[in-house]
């Protein structure tokens, strides 16, 4: 029988604590997530036909760059993140259908830790500038769903990352 997984951010008294890696060996990890950015359909048109460029400028552009910072800044953002060394980030942003964007995102480092809150980060901040760029058009633009697709490294594999 297995055993029953426990969280892992609280101490022996059940309080909210940053998990102790020191003791973990360092070594190769990734991870890709993925966000959908669903747009109504006049929109989405219009978008296509723009080259996906707004009044704002390049909206994939821009949302490579927000999402790579966001992945370098993502301890900053969720508290038990720990700080890591980044040692690559790949943001791809293309069409999936007719009306939405897939943003997909993956992290590498070598490290103690893996970097699946630094890929669903940088996938999600990528969707909100995505949205930011693209909301004087139509606030019934929907973000979502944000997934991890995949982590290699670590105690297990999950899913696929490349």
């Amino acid at each position: 029988m297995t055993p029953a997984k426990t969280l892992t951010h609280l101490d022996a008294d059940g309080r909210p604590a940053m998990v102790d890696v020191s003791g973990k060996a360092v070594s190769a990890r990734q991870a890709l997530a993925e966000c959908r950015v669903r747009f109504p359909a006049a929109v989405a048109a219009q978008l296509r036909a723009a080259g996906l460029r707004s009044a704002k400028g390049g909206i994939v552009d821009t949302a490579v760059i927000a999402g790579t910072m966001a992945v370098k800044r993502t301890h900053e953002l969720i508290p038990f993140c720990h700080p890591l060394p980044i040692d690559g980030v790949r943001i791809a942003i293309d069409w999936h259908g007719e009306r939405e964007l897939r943003i997909e995102c993956g992290v590498k480092t070598v490290h103690r830790t893996g970097v699946e809150m630094e890929a669903l980060t940088g996938a999600t901040v990528a969707a909100l500038t995505v949205y930011d760029m693209c909301k004087a058009l139509s606030h019934a633009i929907v973000i979502g769903p944000a997934k991890l697709v995949g982590k290699r490294g670590g105690r297990r594999d999950v899913g696929a990352v490349g």
